[in-house]
């Protein structure tokens, strides 16, 4: 069994929070175990909810036509969420489940090692760029501890704002040009990066 297999096992039995009383499945996460991109959204819906995967609503429709815009299908990736079970009636998830899930966040991070994390919303990109407003960081990145970390609107935004469909989809263009950007600087200056912020 893999390791990220045998986390999945142990999640399915998750009580940190309250969020287990009222779960119908537990959402994990699904991809490539040693996917290059990480995406990390909020939580799971009540698509996620029912099927145990994420981003099978129509956010994830929509995640799916971002990922073929830049040749990636979602198996190539690691899709997940802050949070590991939906919120009742899909409300904000709370400061209490962020941080009962973090540690599950964390050893997914650990095990899949991405050389780069897409926040897709403001939970996520609070978790990684505390502080910022989504606003005004959407389609930035920072390199820290040798990962690129890449804020954008959660898919689900577009469904709501029209207005924000392109810059998201513009948002995702920028993903391969970043990858190919870091491994520029790499190759330049080896030595360990520092905290850096920039924008493509």
């Amino acid at each position: 069994m893999s390791a990220l297999s045998e986390l999945n096992e142990q999640l399915a039995g998750c009580q940190r929070c309250q969020l287990a009383r009222y779960r119908n499945k537990v959402v994990p996460g699904e991809g490539a175990e040693d996917a290059e991109i990480m995406f990390i959204g909020e939580a799971p819906g009540w698509y996620e909810d029912q099927q145990g995967r994420p981003f099978v609503g129509p956010a994830g429709k929509f995640l799916d036509q971002l990922l073929a815009s830049i040749e990636l299908r979602r198996e190539q990736v690691y899709i997940a969420n802050v949070i590991k079970c939906r919120p009742p009636s899909n409300r904000d998830p709370l400061p209490t489940e962020i941080e009962s899930c973090n540690s599950w966040l964390e050893r997914q991070i650990d095990i899949i090692q991405p050389r780069m994390i897409v926040t897709l919303g403001r939970y996520s990109m609070a978790k990684f760029f505390p502080g910022k407003s989504i606003s005004r960081i959407h389609g930035t990145a920072q390199v820290s501890d040798n990962i690129i970390y890449y804020a954008m609107y959660h898919p689900a935004a577009a469904l709501h704002q029209q207005r924000l469909r392109e810059a998201i989809e513009t948002d995702m263009l920028r993903i391969p040009v970043l990858l190919a950007e870091k491994e520029t600087i790499q190759e330049a200056k080896p030595e360990p990066q520092q905290l850096n912020l920039f924008e493509v």
